[in-house]
């Protein structure tokens, strides 16, 4: 019978902080393309007390980072002992390339926010992914 190996903790800490960093960010990516701008709080030009597309950005950049996290964890914690099926992995890797290929357009395009508000947004993102992601894997190695 053949000896059940894990990875260290530490490693799948961060290979899963990564993993929910890159996935936040093209969250990000993905929804200032279509109008979810994360800087809309720090506006003072708007009439509203805070627009939604904002609101909805910060929270949906915090559960993908997350669930990033989280689920990263699992898959590399049950990965080494070989609980994980072959296609199971393939159809992971093929959505991990598509949202990351679909980040890398969307970065391509002109940004249509300004320069200074599109970096201070994008080292927020950067932030709460990593926390959030942080967390996830955190949870995540607690469970296991």
């Amino acid at each position: 019978m053949a000896e059940t190996t894990y990875f260290p903790r530490r490693l799948i800490l961060a290979g899963a902080i990564v993993s929910g960093v890159l996935l936040a960010l093209a969250v990000h990516m993905l929804g200032a393309r279509y109008g979810l701008d994360l800087g809309g709080l720090w506006r003072s030009d708007t009439s509203e007390f805070m627009p939604a597309g904002a609101a909805i950005a910060w929270w949906l950049i915090a559960t993908v980072g997350f669930s990033g996290g989280y689920f990263t964890a699992n898959l590399m914690h049950s990965a080494a002992s070989g609980q994980i099926p072959q296609r199971m992995r393939q159809f992971l890797i093929v959505v991990g390339v598509l949202i990351l290929a679909g980040a890398g357009q969307a970065a391509s395009a002109p940004s249509p926010v300004p320069t200074i508000s599109g970096v201070l947004a994008g080292l927020a993102a950067l932030c709460l992914g990593a926390a959030m992601a942080f967390c996830g894997a955190h949870f995540a190695l607690c469970k296991a």
